[in-house]
Protein backbone atom coordinates (compact mmCIF):
# COMPACT_ATOMS: atom_id res chain seq x y z
CA UNK A 1 0.00 0.00 0.00
CA UNK A 2 0.73 3.62 -1.06
CA UNK A 3 2.87 5.30 2.65
CA UNK A 4 0.31 7.88 2.28
CA UNK A 5 -2.63 5.62 2.08
CA UNK A 6 -1.12 3.70 5.25
CA UNK A 7 -0.65 7.22 7.38
CA UNK A 8 -3.79 8.00 6.18
CA UNK A 9 -5.76 5.23 7.41
CA UNK A 10 -4.00 4.21 10.83
CA UNK A 11 -4.69 8.50 11.25
CA UNK A 12 -8.48 7.81 10.35
CA UNK A 13 -8.98 4.91 12.92
CA UNK A 14 -7.35 6.60 15.50
CA UNK A 15 -8.94 9.99 15.16
CA UNK A 16 -12.54 8.23 14.54
CA UNK A 17 -12.09 6.09 17.66
CA UNK A 18 -11.10 9.62 19.75
CA UNK A 19 -14.11 11.46 18.55
CA UNK A 20 -16.75 8.92 18.93
CA UNK A 21 -15.58 6.72 21.96
CA UNK A 22 -15.57 10.07 24.29
CA UNK A 23 -18.82 11.64 25.63
CA UNK A 24 -18.94 15.36 25.64
CA UNK A 25 -19.14 17.68 28.84
CA UNK A 26 -21.28 20.22 28.18
CA UNK A 27 -19.82 23.28 29.49
CA UNK A 28 -18.55 26.61 28.05
CA UNK A 29 -15.52 26.87 26.00
CA UNK A 30 -12.42 28.84 27.93
CA UNK A 31 -11.51 32.36 26.80
CA UNK A 32 -8.13 33.15 26.06
CA UNK A 33 -6.27 34.24 29.86
CA UNK A 34 -6.63 38.07 30.45
CA UNK A 35 -9.33 37.95 28.24
CA UNK A 36 -12.95 38.18 29.41
CA UNK A 37 -15.46 36.07 27.71
CA UNK A 38 -18.41 38.41 27.84
CA UNK A 39 -16.08 41.08 26.03
CA UNK A 40 -16.66 39.52 22.54
CA UNK A 41 -18.59 36.13 21.32
CA UNK A 42 -16.82 35.45 18.51
CA UNK A 43 -17.94 32.13 15.56
CA UNK A 44 -14.26 32.60 13.85
CA UNK A 45 -13.92 34.37 10.34
CA UNK A 46 -14.86 32.91 7.31
CA UNK A 47 -11.80 30.82 6.25
CA UNK A 48 -8.54 31.07 8.91
CA UNK A 49 -8.42 28.39 11.33
CA UNK A 50 -8.08 28.73 14.98
CA UNK A 51 -5.25 28.32 17.19
CA UNK A 52 -6.85 27.39 19.86
CA UNK A 53 -7.82 23.76 21.30
CA UNK A 54 -10.90 22.82 22.89
CA UNK A 55 -11.09 22.28 26.59
CA UNK A 56 -10.95 18.83 27.18
CA UNK A 57 -14.25 17.20 26.72
CA UNK A 58 -16.06 20.10 25.05
CA UNK A 59 -17.42 20.12 21.48
CA UNK A 60 -17.52 21.95 18.29
CA UNK A 61 -20.23 22.00 15.66
CA UNK A 62 -19.87 24.38 12.99
CA UNK A 63 -21.14 23.70 9.33
CA UNK A 64 -20.85 25.57 6.08
CA UNK A 65 -23.36 26.13 3.04
CA UNK A 66 -22.06 27.71 0.41
CA UNK A 67 -22.08 28.16 -3.28
CA UNK A 68 -19.29 28.32 -5.56
CA UNK A 69 -20.40 30.60 -8.35
CA UNK A 70 -17.99 30.40 -11.54
CA UNK A 71 -18.72 31.72 -14.89
CA UNK A 72 -20.26 28.80 -16.41
CA UNK A 73 -21.23 26.70 -13.27
CA UNK A 74 -22.55 26.62 -9.80
CA UNK A 75 -21.22 24.03 -7.52
CA UNK A 76 -23.58 24.19 -3.94
CA UNK A 77 -22.00 22.50 -1.09
CA UNK A 78 -21.97 21.60 2.89
CA UNK A 79 -18.66 21.12 4.82
CA UNK A 80 -18.79 20.60 8.13
CA UNK A 81 -16.44 21.07 11.35
CA UNK A 82 -16.89 18.37 14.04
CA UNK A 83 -14.09 18.81 16.65
CA UNK A 84 -13.94 17.26 20.24
CA UNK A 85 -11.10 18.40 23.20
CA UNK A 86 -9.79 15.06 23.64
CA UNK A 87 -6.72 16.95 26.48
CA UNK A 88 -6.64 20.42 26.64
CA UNK A 89 -4.24 21.05 24.15
CA UNK A 90 -5.29 18.29 21.67
CA UNK A 91 -8.36 18.42 19.51
CA UNK A 92 -9.60 15.61 17.33
CA UNK A 93 -12.45 16.19 14.48
CA UNK A 94 -13.78 14.93 10.92
CA UNK A 95 -15.42 16.83 8.17
CA UNK A 96 -17.62 15.31 5.99
CA UNK A 97 -18.49 16.91 3.01
CA UNK A 98 -21.47 17.16 -0.11
CA UNK A 99 -21.59 18.68 -3.65
CA UNK A 100 -24.10 19.31 -6.27
CA UNK A 101 -22.88 20.73 -9.42
CA UNK A 102 -24.78 23.06 -12.03
CA UNK A 103 -23.19 23.52 -15.22
CA UNK A 104 -24.64 25.57 -18.09
CA UNK A 105 -23.21 23.40 -21.14
CA UNK A 106 -24.01 19.76 -20.01
CA UNK A 107 -25.94 17.66 -17.69
CA UNK A 108 -25.98 18.37 -13.70
CA UNK A 109 -25.29 16.02 -10.92
CA UNK A 110 -27.48 13.34 -10.83
CA UNK A 111 -27.47 14.53 -7.14
CA UNK A 112 -26.64 15.24 -3.72
CA UNK A 113 -23.37 13.26 -3.65
CA UNK A 114 -20.43 12.96 -1.02
CA UNK A 115 -16.93 14.57 -1.39
CA UNK A 116 -13.70 13.42 0.37
CA UNK A 117 -13.59 12.75 3.27
CA UNK A 118 -11.23 14.68 6.00
CA UNK A 119 -10.01 13.78 9.66
CA UNK A 120 -8.18 16.50 11.30
CA UNK A 121 -5.97 17.03 14.81
CA UNK A 122 -4.52 19.92 16.01
CA UNK A 123 -2.12 20.41 19.18
CA UNK A 124 -1.35 23.95 20.98
CA UNK A 125 2.12 24.59 21.46
CA UNK A 126 1.37 28.22 23.22
CA UNK A 127 -1.45 30.02 25.05
CA UNK A 128 -1.76 33.61 24.27
CA UNK A 129 -1.73 35.70 27.49
CA UNK A 130 -2.99 39.33 27.43
CA UNK A 131 0.36 41.85 27.87
CA UNK A 132 2.25 39.31 26.37
CA UNK A 133 3.57 39.25 22.74
CA UNK A 134 3.39 35.68 22.42
CA UNK A 135 0.61 34.68 20.66
CA UNK A 136 -1.38 30.98 20.51
CA UNK A 137 0.46 29.16 17.96
CA UNK A 138 -1.09 25.13 17.11
CA UNK A 139 0.11 22.05 14.74
CA UNK A 140 -2.53 20.83 12.50
CA UNK A 141 -2.60 17.72 10.71
CA UNK A 142 -5.44 17.10 8.21
CA UNK A 143 -5.59 13.79 6.35
CA UNK A 144 -8.42 13.43 3.22
CA UNK A 145 -9.32 9.94 1.84
CA UNK A 146 -10.85 9.95 -2.03
CA UNK A 147 -14.25 9.33 -1.01
CA UNK A 148 -16.20 11.43 -3.64
CA UNK A 149 -16.53 10.42 -7.49
CA UNK A 150 -13.43 11.56 -9.64
CA UNK A 151 -13.12 9.48 -12.71
CA UNK A 152 -15.39 6.82 -14.95
CA UNK A 153 -17.87 9.86 -15.23
CA UNK A 154 -18.81 9.48 -18.34
CA UNK A 155 -21.25 12.19 -20.27
CA UNK A 156 -21.37 13.76 -16.38
CA UNK A 157 -18.43 15.40 -15.66
CA UNK A 158 -20.60 17.32 -13.22
CA UNK A 159 -20.61 13.92 -10.84
CA UNK A 160 -16.89 14.67 -10.46
CA UNK A 161 -16.27 16.64 -6.69
CA UNK A 162 -13.53 14.11 -5.10
CA UNK A 163 -9.80 14.61 -6.10
CA UNK A 164 -9.11 10.70 -6.07
CA UNK A 165 -5.73 11.64 -4.08
CA UNK A 166 -4.80 10.94 -0.30
CA UNK A 167 -3.86 14.56 0.56
CA UNK A 168 -1.97 15.12 3.68
CA UNK A 169 -2.20 18.92 5.02
CA UNK A 170 0.73 19.72 7.70
CA UNK A 171 -0.07 23.82 8.98
CA UNK A 172 0.60 26.24 11.68
CA UNK A 173 -2.11 28.63 13.31
CA UNK A 174 -1.11 31.82 15.01
CA UNK A 175 -4.15 33.62 17.29
CA UNK A 176 -3.51 36.84 19.05
CA UNK A 177 -5.76 39.59 20.62
CA UNK A 178 -5.20 43.56 20.41
CA UNK A 179 -7.09 45.82 22.56
CA UNK A 180 -8.28 49.30 20.61
CA UNK A 181 -8.84 52.60 22.64
CA UNK A 182 -12.16 52.14 22.66
CA UNK A 183 -11.16 49.20 24.67
CA UNK A 184 -13.29 46.86 22.41
CA UNK A 185 -10.95 43.66 21.14
CA UNK A 186 -9.17 43.02 18.08
CA UNK A 187 -8.25 39.19 17.11
CA UNK A 188 -5.77 38.61 14.06
CA UNK A 189 -4.59 35.04 12.85
CA UNK A 190 -2.44 33.09 10.69
CA UNK A 191 -2.61 29.97 8.90
CA UNK A 192 -0.08 28.97 6.44
CA UNK A 193 -0.10 25.13 5.48
CA UNK A 194 1.00 22.56 2.35
CA UNK A 195 -0.93 19.85 1.06
CA UNK A 196 1.15 16.63 -0.12
CA UNK A 197 -1.35 14.16 -2.72
CA UNK A 198 -0.48 10.65 -3.42
CA UNK A 199 -0.55 9.56 -7.47
CA UNK A 200 -4.34 9.13 -8.46
CA UNK A 201 -4.86 5.83 -10.95
CA UNK A 202 -7.82 7.23 -13.49
CA UNK A 203 -10.30 5.55 -15.76
CA UNK A 204 -12.31 7.76 -18.30
CA UNK A 205 -13.48 11.32 -18.00
CA UNK A 206 -12.37 12.78 -14.90
CA UNK A 207 -12.20 15.77 -12.65
CA UNK A 208 -8.82 16.11 -14.13
CA UNK A 209 -10.20 16.64 -17.96
CA UNK A 210 -9.16 13.53 -19.16
CA UNK A 211 -10.97 11.53 -21.99
CA UNK A 212 -13.73 9.05 -22.45
CA UNK A 213 -10.94 6.20 -23.31
CA UNK A 214 -8.34 7.52 -20.76
CA UNK A 215 -6.52 5.07 -18.90
CA UNK A 216 -3.19 5.99 -16.42
CA UNK A 217 -2.01 8.12 -13.65
CA UNK A 218 -2.53 11.50 -12.38
CA UNK A 219 0.00 12.90 -10.04
CA UNK A 220 -1.35 16.30 -8.58
CA UNK A 221 1.25 18.99 -7.11
CA UNK A 222 1.58 19.86 -3.90
CA UNK A 223 -0.11 22.99 -2.80
CA UNK A 224 0.65 26.19 -0.54
CA UNK A 225 -1.80 27.99 1.04
CA UNK A 226 -1.88 30.87 3.26
CA UNK A 227 -4.42 32.94 5.02
CA UNK A 228 -4.34 35.83 7.47
CA UNK A 229 -7.73 37.28 8.83
CA UNK A 230 -8.52 40.36 11.65
CA UNK A 231 -11.86 39.88 13.51
CA UNK A 232 -12.94 43.26 15.31
CA UNK A 233 -15.66 43.24 17.94
CA UNK A 234 -18.00 45.92 17.45
CA UNK A 235 -19.98 44.40 20.34
CA UNK A 236 -20.47 41.51 22.63
CA UNK A 237 -23.11 39.99 19.78
CA UNK A 238 -21.79 41.72 16.57
CA UNK A 239 -17.86 40.96 15.25
CA UNK A 240 -16.63 42.24 11.20
CA UNK A 241 -14.25 39.97 9.76
CA UNK A 242 -11.85 39.91 6.95
CA UNK A 243 -9.63 37.11 5.17
CA UNK A 244 -7.34 37.68 2.96
CA UNK A 245 -5.92 34.23 1.43
CA UNK A 246 -2.97 32.97 -1.42
CA UNK A 247 -2.66 29.76 -2.49
CA UNK A 248 0.12 28.08 -4.86
CA UNK A 249 -0.40 24.88 -6.65
CA UNK A 250 2.64 23.02 -8.46
CA UNK A 251 2.54 21.05 -11.49
CA UNK A 252 0.10 18.33 -12.39
CA UNK A 253 1.19 15.37 -14.26
CA UNK A 254 -1.08 13.17 -16.11
CA UNK A 255 0.55 9.84 -18.04
CA UNK A 256 -1.34 6.93 -19.76
CA UNK A 257 -3.14 5.78 -22.81
CA UNK A 258 -5.43 5.44 -25.36
CA UNK A 259 -7.53 2.21 -24.15
CA UNK A 260 -9.79 2.05 -26.95
CA UNK A 261 -5.87 2.10 -28.61
CA UNK A 262 -4.77 -0.47 -26.93
CA UNK A 263 -8.36 -3.12 -27.20
CA UNK A 264 -8.07 -2.89 -30.96
CA UNK A 265 -4.76 -4.27 -31.23
CA UNK A 266 -2.54 -1.67 -32.28
CA UNK A 267 1.33 -2.11 -31.85
CA UNK A 268 1.54 0.88 -30.49
CA UNK A 269 -0.89 2.74 -28.77
CA UNK A 270 -0.96 6.57 -28.31
CA UNK A 271 0.74 7.54 -25.01
CA UNK A 272 -0.76 10.16 -23.41
CA UNK A 273 1.86 13.09 -21.12
CA UNK A 274 0.56 16.29 -20.46
CA UNK A 275 1.67 18.61 -17.45
CA UNK A 276 -0.53 21.58 -16.10
CA UNK A 277 1.00 24.60 -15.26
CA UNK A 278 1.28 25.47 -12.04
CA UNK A 279 -1.27 27.89 -10.79
CA UNK A 280 -1.79 31.00 -8.25
CA UNK A 281 -4.39 32.34 -6.24
CA UNK A 282 -5.58 35.82 -4.66
CA UNK A 283 -8.45 36.52 -2.82
CA UNK A 284 -10.39 38.00 0.47
CA UNK A 285 -13.59 37.01 2.57
CA UNK A 286 -15.54 39.50 3.68
CA UNK A 287 -18.02 38.31 6.86
CA UNK A 288 -20.34 39.48 9.47
CA UNK A 289 -20.32 37.20 12.68
CA UNK A 290 -23.63 37.36 15.06
CA UNK A 291 -24.04 35.39 18.57
CA UNK A 292 -27.02 34.97 20.72
CA UNK A 293 -25.01 33.20 23.49
CA UNK A 294 -21.27 32.75 24.30
CA UNK A 295 -21.95 28.81 22.52
CA UNK A 296 -23.98 29.90 19.44
CA UNK A 297 -23.51 31.93 16.39
CA UNK A 298 -23.94 32.33 12.93
CA UNK A 299 -21.92 33.87 10.14
CA UNK A 300 -22.05 35.27 7.16
CA UNK A 301 -19.81 35.97 4.55
CA UNK A 302 -18.85 35.73 0.92
CA UNK A 303 -14.89 34.92 -0.45
CA UNK A 304 -13.94 36.23 -3.65
CA UNK A 305 -11.33 34.72 -5.68
CA UNK A 306 -10.26 37.87 -7.65
CA UNK A 307 -7.75 36.27 -9.75
CA UNK A 308 -3.91 34.84 -9.97
CA UNK A 309 -2.28 32.63 -12.77
CA UNK A 310 -4.59 29.24 -14.12
CA UNK A 311 -7.54 30.89 -11.43
CA UNK A 312 -11.46 30.80 -12.78
CA UNK A 313 -12.87 33.68 -10.66
CA UNK A 314 -15.28 32.66 -8.23
CA UNK A 315 -17.61 34.47 -6.02
CA UNK A 316 -19.03 32.27 -2.95
CA UNK A 317 -21.58 33.15 -0.61
CA UNK A 318 -21.51 31.36 2.44
CA UNK A 319 -23.49 30.61 5.48
CA UNK A 320 -22.56 28.77 9.19
CA UNK A 321 -23.53 27.84 12.09
CA UNK A 322 -20.86 27.70 14.96
CA UNK A 323 -21.78 25.77 18.10
CA UNK A 324 -19.64 24.87 21.17
CA UNK A 325 -20.56 22.80 24.42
Amino acid sequence: MNPLRRIGCLFLLLSCSWFFQLAPVHAQAAAPAGIVQDDAWWTGPMLANSAETLPQGHVLIEPYLYDIMAEHSNSYGSRTYMNYGLVDRLTVGIIPIFGYNQVDHGPNSSGVLVGDFTVQAQYRLTKFHEGSWIPTIAIQLQQSFPTGKYDQLGNRPSNGIGSGAYETNLGINAQTYFRMPNRRLLRLRLNVSETFSSHVNVNGVSVYGTGSNFRGTVEPGNSTFVDTSVEYSLTQRWVLALDAIYSRGRNTTINGVDFLSTSSGLPDPPRIHSTGGASEAFGYAPAVEYSWTSSLGVLLGVRVIAGGHNTERTVTPAVAINYVN
